[in-house]
């Protein structure tokens, strides 16, 4: 099952995680000597670097990809639609992974192998040369997988114990703020703007405005650019022992107007046909990364979590409400402000969760929004009092099933 990726370790006299001979990071993606082009009825690369570094191969199936790991390239600058003039290759995507990885995924039209995988060292730099032949798509399936510390992936969610239900009022309301998209996945992009950046940003500013309240414990499932599965950002919500998951979004419409923050909580169905498109963009993200999503079953589908959900519900329901009240009459809102769909970050069972798309970088009024701090300021007050009066709320619900 694995053994593709062994073999091409060997082949390649691939280097371990940890650099040799003096192999350092940063290494930059260069454009000029870079390309991705067929030669006959296959394709083949030339990845020019301006020092060699450590580096992993494999392939994953479907949809069939190449995964091409570095430790660690810069992609600053690097031209993707320039690089790629291969036929046979449909897609490529350039990023940050983790800490320590840097990632290239290649979405193939058919089932190749690799014959040639080397970096050579010339006089300047480093290249990394790849050279593709075709396979039987049986064999392809057989041999594809990413070994185990490429996955990244935490435990299941329901592998873990449920969170007992907290008395809120009694301490520190436990927020987890989830800015979406992140390394290989910059989500939205408009005008030189990352989604990416602007919610990592606006995670920050709104974490200091919560723990300047000195009512909040914050915790953020990436503090940087780097790239988090889906599954990890509930599993920091669990470990966290989270009152509340706020996932951070500001997407883009290919067609169509929209402006004005929405806020998403889960359905099995989504509010509308905009709200599902919405909804498998963000759930790709995993895929376009280049994780290995073979053998995840739903684990969410289950009668207990299902039971788990309709008691968290109305909690959902009361955080909702508080916040798109604080958020309509501070910054203004959607004109549908409340929707529903099918995100997979807010399928926690036990943590009252939603997705906040904070604007639309597709929205010109939108954009200079997110990108000014004063607004910014005024969004996540509205959003700390949202909490303080969902916690109130909270309280009374609690004390009401006491009696």
């Amino acid at each position: 099952m694995r053994f593709l990726w062994i073999f091409a370790l060997c082949l390649m006299g691939a280097l371990p995680v940890q650099a040799q001979d003096g192999l350092t990071a940063l290494a930059r993606a260069q454009n000029e000597g870079s390309m991705l082009v067929d030669q006959g009825d296959v394709p083949q690369m030339r990845l020019a670097l301006s020092q060699p570094v450590p580096f992993r191969i494999f392939f994953l199936d479907e949809p069939r990809r190449l995964v091409v790991d570095l430790s660690e390239a810069d992609w600053t600058g690097f031209d993707v639609a320039a690089f790629d003039l291969s036929n046979h290759i449909t897609g490529v995507r350039v990023g940050a992974f983790r800490p320590g990885w840097s990632r290239m995924v290649l979405d193939l039209a058919a089932p190749f192998t690799l014959v040639e995988a080397e970096m050579t060292r010339p006089a300047q730099g480093a290249v990394l040369r790849l050279v593709f032949a075709h396979q039987e798509a049986d064999n392809f399936a057989a041999s594809a997988g990413a070994p185990a510390d490429a996955q990244l992936v935490a435990r299941d969610p329901a592998d873990i114990e449920p969170l007992p239900l907290r008395k809120l009022g009694t301490g520190a309301i436990r927020v987890v703020l989830d800015p979406g998209h992140g390394g290989i996945d910059p989500g939205a992009e408009r005008d030189g703007h990352r989604e990416a950046d602007l919610m990592l940003t606006f995670a920050r500013e709104l974490s200091d405005v919560l723990l300047r309240a000195g009512h909040f414990d914050v915790t953020l499932t990436r503090t940087d650019d780097s790239f988090v599965p889906l599954e990890n950002r509930i599993t920091v919500a669990r470990t966290a022992g989270a009152d509340v998951f706020i996932s951070l979004h500001a997407d883009a419409l290919a067609e169509g107007r929209a402006e004005g923050a929405t806020l998403y909580t889960l359905a099995d169905r989504a509010s509308d046909m905009a709200s599902r498109k919405l909804a498998e963009r963000h759930d790709r993200a995993d895929l376009l990364s280049g994780i290995d999503l073979s053998g995840h079953d739903d684990v969410i589908a289950t009668v207990l979590m299902d039971m788990a959900r309709t008691e968290t519900r109305p909690r959902v329901e009361r955080l909702a409400t508080a916040l798109v009240d604080q958020l309509s009459a501070s910054v203004g809102m959607h004109k549908r402000p409340r929707l529903e769909a099918g995100f997979s970050v807010l399928k926690s069972p036990d943590i009252p969760s939603v997705l906040l798309e904070l604007g639309f970088l597709s929205s010109p009024k939108d954009r200079a929004n997110l990108t000014d701090p004063a607004w910014r300021t005024k969004a996540a007050w509205a959003i700390r009092d949202a909490l303080l009066e969902w916690e109130q709320l909270e309280i009374a619900a609690q004390d009401g099933l006491r009696k």
